[in-house]
C-alpha cells in the first residue's frame, strides 16, 4: 500500500480523490451560503448554519474534510515541484510555451496558493469565530424551524456585517475565481486519474468541469458582491 501511495500514479490518485471529495464540500457549502440571498433577514441561512453545526454526521465530517484540504493541498505542492525536477532545463529548451495545454493545468501551484490564501481568511473570518472564540455578533437569535420556536446562533449577522468590509469581498472575489481556474483543470483532470475518461468523455468532461467551475467560482463571487451592495443595514 505505502509504495503505491509513493508512486507517481499512486500520488496522483490521492489527489484526485482528495479533489473529488472537496468538490462535494463546495457543492454543499455553496448552497448553504446561497441561503444568504433569501430576503428573510437571515433566518433560512441561520437553519441551515444550524442544521451543519449540530448534525452529528456532518460534524464526523469535518475533520476528515480538514485532512482532505491537507493532503491535497500537500501533495499538490510535492507533485509540483517533483515534476519541475524531473523535467529539468527541458522545460525550456524549446523556448516556446507547449501547445493543448491550458494556462491553468501550467499554473496549479500558483492557482492552489491562491485558494489557500483565500481559505486561511474564510476559516480567520468565520470558522474561528463559529467553533472557537466566538464573536458579539453571534448572539443567539430565535427562528422557526419546521414550526417550533429555536434558538440558535445568529451566523447571518458575522456574515453579513463581514461582507460590509470593501477589501474583504475583492479578497473573496479574487479568491473565487482562483477556485474557478484552478477546478476547470482539476475536475476532469480528477476523473482522468480514476480512468473514468476516454476521447469523448475527456470533451465532455471538459465542458462539464468548466461549467461547475465557473458556476462554483462565480456563485461565491455573486453571494458576496450581492450582500455588499443590496443587504446592508
Amino acid at each position: 500500500m505505502s509504495s503505491t501511495l509513493g508512486s507517481s500514479i499512486g500520488k496522483k490518485l490521492l489527489m484526485s480523490l482528495s479533489g473529488l471529495f472537496l468538490i462535494m464540500f463546495l457543492v454543499v457549502h455553496l448552497t448553504v451560503n446561497s441561503f444568504l440571498l433569501i430576503p428573510d433577514g437571515g433566518e433560512f441561512f441561520n437553519a441551515g448554519a444550524h442544521f451543519m453545526a449540530t448534525t452529528p454526521a456532518i460534524r464526523l465530517i469535518e475533520p476528515l474534510l480538514a485532512i482532505g484540504f491537507l493532503v491535497h493541498i500537500l501533495w499538490g505542492v510535492k507533485l509540483t515541484i517533483e515534476n519541475r525536477r524531473a523535467r529539468g532545463n527541458a522545460r525550456y529548451a524549446s523556448g516556446k510555451k507547449t501547445t493543448g495545454v491550458t494556462w491553468a493545468s501550467q499554473n496549479m501551484l500558483v492557482l492552489g496558493i491562491t485558494v489557500g490564501a483565500f481559505l486561511v481568511l474564510h476559516i480567520a473570518q468565520f470558522w474561528v469565530k463559529m467553533k472557537l472564540t466566538g464573536d458579539p455578533l453571534l448572539d443567539h437569535t430565535t427562528i422557526s424551524i419546521g414550526g417550533v420556536e429555536t434558538e440558535v446562533e445568529n451566523a447571518y449577522a458575522l456574515v453579513n456585517t463581514t461582507f460590509s468590509y470593501l477589501w474583504i469581498v475583492v479578497v473573496y472575489v479574487i479568491g473565487a475565481i482562483g477556485l474557478a481556474i484552478h477546478l476547470s483543470h482539476g475536475f476532469w483532470s480528477a476523473f482522468q486519474t480514476i480512468g473514468f475518461s476516454n476521447e469523448i468523455w475527456r470533451k465532455r468532461l471538459t465542458v462539464l468541469g468548466n461549467i461547475f467551475a465557473w458556476l462554483m467560482g462565480l456563485g461565491f463571487s455573486l453571494i458576496a458582491v450581492l450582500q455588499y451592495f443590496f443587504y446592508q443595514g
